[in-house]
């Protein structure tokens, strides 16, 4: 392979080979290209990156997950004045790496000292993301709660039923994926359907019956307006106990005296007639 090069003196943006040469999925190294590009407070939700690309949530999903793991990307949850919690997302390039450009800027790399000093890597915020439970999704969503949990052990003191009916979502619509955290912030609403009589399987098919076909926000947005905003299934009525008043119909047996049909719980050879001793006298000369 041979590089034909131009110089570039605008619309460019410069990546860490590490970055660029990263092994795994194409999808990935696409997406931190695509974010680096961006100018500081551009929108990179996943409903944003998926009307740019046309990957589908789930790779765009799974892009993220993996640059935060490796330290290129971080989510930040902010709770603002009137209770609403937003993400902020920054992304480094370099991982590990806490610094902005100097004064001095990357144009005038020098030391104090006067020798040459590498430029600090760029930390760059990107837009912040909707509150979770305030930004309008397909189908509008809940108000926003104060009590939202915030730490990772809020998913610890969740009801473990609800958290187990919510993670088996996926299963029906691989679309709902949900993280830890909003596990444990729609766990309470499903646990009211669960004391109120309401089965698993029933709340997994009024959540999951009838979703648009595409999501205008994250799936726990239109989750939890469908536990707010959907009335409270009532649970169907025990069975009725048999019916033990009807009497029960003996079998027909057959008189071997006089031979008529008669009822009879066991089995016998003579009706009651015949059975009489008056009958099984002879008759009178």
């Amino acid at each position: 392979m041979l590089h034909v090069r131009t110089r570039l003196s605008a619309d460019f943006t410069v990546i860490s080979n590490a970055l660029a040469q990263r092994r795994g999925s194409a999808v990935t190294v696409g997406v931190a290209t695509y974010i680096l590009s961006l100018p500081d407070g551009a929108p990179v939700s996943i409903t944003a990156l998926c009307e740019h690309f046309d990957e589908g949530e789930i790779l765009i999903s799974r892009a993220l997950r993996e640059l935060e793991a490796a330290g290129y990307l971080e989510r930040r949850r902010e709770r603002l004045a009137a209770g609403q919690i937003r993400t902020r997302t920054f992304f480094y390039d370099v991982p590990g790496s806490d610094g902005t450009y100097g004064p001095d800027g990357p144009d005038n790399p020098v030391g104090s000292d006067g020798s040459p000093k590498p430029p600090r890597p760029r930390k760059r915020p990107a837009a912040e993301d909707a509150p979770l439970l305030s930004a309008p999704a397909t189908e509008a969503a809940p108000a926003p709660a104060s009590d939202a949990p915030e730490g990772p052990a809020a998913l610890a003191d969740a009801d473990p039923q609800a958290v187990a009916v919510l993670s088996t979502l996926r299963r029906v619509d691989p679309r709902l994926v949900l993280s830890a955290r909003e596990a444990a912030q729609l766990a309470p609403a499903v646990s009211e359907w669960l004391a109120a009589g309401v089965g698993a399987r029933e709340i997994t098919e009024l959540l999951t019956t009838g979703l648009p076909d595409r999501f205008r926000a994250r799936p726990a947005r239109v989750l939890a307006f469908r536990l707010r905003e959907q009335p409270l299934p009532v649970p169907p009525p025990p069975p009725l106990p048999e019916d033990t008043g009807r009497p029960v119909m003996l079998p027909f047996q057959t008189c071997d005296g006089c031979e008529r049909a008669f009822r009879a719980p066991e089995p016998v050879r003579h009706c009651r007639d015949c059975r009489l001793p008056e009958a099984r006298l002879p008759a009178a000369a």
